[in-house]
């Protein structure tokens, strides 16, 4: 079976240096944390990672895309027409082609996902969620995973959430250093998807509100949460034998999100898109989210 290559240095040799020192790349967010363009150009060079992508694309395309969509319901403008028109509004605020989205039924999971190839890559949201959450904070999650397609990353996207899985064991040689590779880069690209999250629904309240509820699955508990005082628990985090566990995860836990997030609504570029002057110069926040996100 024929493999489409999928090298992320094509993109990396578009990028360009501008004087603000900030990293940019043609086809990427200007909003994108510095530190996911780094890893990404690392991660490409792994071979392991190759391996793994190219198995993951070949899973991809024999299996595991049926078996999605097999179990869902495409969004349109005549299936689901609010939320289809939530997803045109996400699409337009970050400069992007309208992306496939489809509903799964699962009434306990507040979840979504973003899978497929950079060609065919579409997203996958749990119907708790959409019941769960108000527009605002679908505007969030969609945002967010529009963010993966918008920053090109589909394919390492889904490679790191099939490895998660344990369902590319084929090729177990690659596996364990694909899986650290992967998940140092996936931990950062949750952070730029973030950001996109908070763009397309203009709120920071809001997407904390979104966020904390995908982790607590309670609109109640996270009412009943102060936020200052949770944030405290970053200490302990980043001192405690967990920080050793996060190295292995695909997100960051999620008291770092928040207060990346928040690091993020102080920049200037998020203050300038919601009309308010100000802010931090975003390659200053970033060096900063960079020290809350660090796991070892």
């Amino acid at each position: 079976m024929t493999v489409q290559d999928f090298d992320f240095l094509h993109y990396i040799n578009r990028q360009k240096a501008p004087e603000s020192g900030r990293e940019e790349k043609t086809g990427f967010g200007e909003y994108a944390f510095a530190g996911d363009l780094r890893v990404l150009r690392r991660l490409d060079r792994a071979r392991p990672v190759r391996v793994v992508v190219e198995a993951t694309v070949r899973f991809w395309k024999a299996i595991q895309k049926n078996e999605l969509l097999g179990k869902s319901v495409k969004v349109s403008r005549r299936q689901f027409p609010h939320l289809h028109e939530l997803v045109v509004e996400c699409a337009r605020t970050l400069d992007i082609a309208m992306p496939t989205v489809y509903i799964s039924q699962n009434l306990s999971s507040l979840n979504a996902g973003t899978y497929g190839t950079d060609d065919e890559a579409f997203i996958v949201i749990n119907s708790a969620l959409v019941d769960r959450f108000d527009d605002e904070e679908l505007k969030f999650v969609i945002g967010h995973e529009c963010g993966h397609i918008q920053n090109n990353h589909v394919v390492y996207h889904t490679a790191a959430n099939f490895l998660a899985q344990g369902v590319i064991t084929f090729v177990k040689w690659a596996v364990v250093p694909a899986r650290v590779a992967l998940n140092s880069w996936s931990r950062r690209g949750e952070i730029t998807c973030d950001r996109a999250g908070m763009i397309c629904c203009r709120s920071e309240e809001a997407s904390l509100r979104a966020i904390m509820k995908l982790a607590l699955g309670s609109k109640k508990l996270f009412d009943e949460i102060d936020l200052d005082e949770y944030l405290e628990q970053l200490g302990d985090i980043k001192e405690g034998w967990g920080r050793f566990q996060e190295y292995f995860a695909s997100h960051p836990y999620l008291p770092k999100r928040v207060q990346a997030l928040k690091l993020f609504a102080e920049s200037s570029y998020y203050r300038e898109l919601i009309g308010e002057p100000g802010g931090r110069p975003l390659d200053e926040v970033d060096r900063e989210v960079e020290k809350v996100i660090q796991v070892l």
